[in-house]
């Protein structure tokens, strides 16, 4: 991780924390033809990630998800098919609410790539009993969560 990123990334979650704002964000769990989820590597972080960010004022909840599949991973082609959970983040000094959609890409094993190089350094698909080591403990609950069917809820 270029240690530029990951100054911006530590005075961006001190100002979060001074101003005692609270953000909206999504992540898409995102399942191909073959069952295989999109995964992103941030250039700010060393573990991989659902796609997905902040949702912009005047913009819904599904605007954001299919803003940001776009913008970090090239992906435009998707339906969602519900809701896996709505959670709270207070990690990274903020006060952050999360809405985590899961979609279904209407082609089968369409190419997703890291489509913003300066936020996202590597984008991929990976089959749920074949993740990167380096998962993010969040993305492993919420992966499990898909995985036994429930609905998730509370803490990030």
């Amino acid at each position: 991780m270029a240690w530029h990123h990951r100054l911006i990334w530590n005075l961006a979650k001190r100002y979060w924390r001074a101003r005692g704002m609270r953000t909206l964000g999504v992540r898409g769990l995102v399942v191909d033809g073959e069952g295989r989820v999109a995964l992103v590597l941030h250039t700010y972080s060393d573990q991989w990630y659902f796609p997905g960010g902040g949702v912009k004022r005047n913009e819904s909840f599904g605007q954001a998800l299919t803003r940001e599949l776009s913008e970090e991973i090239g992906l435009s082609e998707f339906r969602i098919e519900r809701v896996l959970g709505v959670y709270h983040n207070t990690r990274e000094l903020k006060d952050d609410h999360v809405i985590v959609f899961v979609a279904r890409t209407t082609t089968p094993s369409p190419p997703i790539r890291a489509a913003d190089p300066l936020e996202i350094q590597e984008a991929g698909w990976f089959a749920l009993n074949c993740l990167p080591e380096a998962l993010s403990p969040a993305t492993a609950r919420r992966i499990a969560e898909y995985r036994a069917s429930l609905t998730g809820w509370g803490d990030w």
